[in-house]
């Protein structure tokens, strides 16, 4: 299990620089800390997967195949999914894409004319994944590393994006629930999921007012960490990583 300091392994600044990717909102200090941590902790399940699946053959690299292994073997693991498109580890394992004239939507047609900021800006995470990679005791070949960095990337981005829905909706709304976090990150999160509370069940002070949806919070980041990984073991894990790291902040 990853210890606090893994949050570190990808820098506040750069988790800060993905969050204005996708949002203009100020993003605290604890957010970028708990991001850091949610998205260490997903991407160390998927390394010590792979690292399973490469131990079967004796290996202490890893190639694309040890991916796939992992995935195959804990559904949990198959996050930042818009990778997969740009990824040749996973064409033709995505299955055929058509759109409503029935017509086959070719690899191009996904991508579409510009690549996403979050695939193009990939890259930034091969330091954070390399260190990963030392602290499982293995190496990778550069597919993987690749691969590694465009799943990073990739979640943490859509990590962005449903954090700063939260701030806008003032809590959850999707599937009729709403956040018990405080509008504030020295409130303690719920020891429930967020999204494990029924909507009816929560008084109206509980929902954020206009003033406090200008930042983004430790407790969005949460939030929007129950809607990127379905109820599970690595779910689990990824928030108590994250509200360890937002408790502990000196220990980066």
């Amino acid at each position: 299990m990853p210890s606090v300091l893994d949050s570190w392994t990808f820098k506040p600044a750069l988790v800060k620089s993905v969050f204005r990717d996708v949002t203009s909102m100020h993003v605290s200090r604890l957010a970028a800390w708990a991001a850091a941590a949610v998205t260490g902790t997903v991407l160390t399940e998927i390394i010590v997967g792979a690292r399973t699946a490469a131990a079967v053959e004796g290996r202490k690299k890893l190639v694309p195949q040890d991916l796939i292994a992992a995935i195959d073997q804990n559904v949990e693991l198959e996050v930042g999914a818009k990778w997969y498109d740009f990824s040749p580890t996973f064409r033709g394992l995505t299955g055929v894409l058509r759109d409503a004239d029935g017509v086959v939507v070719t690899t191009r047609r996904r991508r579409g004319v510009r690549r996403p900021s979050a695939v193009a800006g990939a890259h930034r995470f091969e330091a954070g994944v390399k260190r990963l990679l030392r602290g499982q005791g293995v190496t990778a070949v550069p597919a993987m590393v690749r691969d590694l960095d465009g799943i990073a990337s990739v979640f943490l981005t859509d990590l962005a994006r449903d954090a700063a829905m939260v701030v806008r909706e003032g809590g959850i709304q999707r599937f009729g629930t709403v956040s018990m976090g405080a509008p504030g990150d020295a409130a303690p999160p719920s020891s429930l999921p967020p999204s494990s509370l029924p909507a009816a069940s929560l008084p109206a002070s509980s929902r954020r007012n206009s003033s406090s949806r200008r930042t983004v919070r430790s407790d969005d980041v949460l939030d929007a960490t129950t809607i990127q990984l379905m109820g599970g073991d690595l779910r689990q894990r990824a928030l108590t990583t994250a509200r360890a790291a937002t408790q502990n902040p000196s220990a980066g």
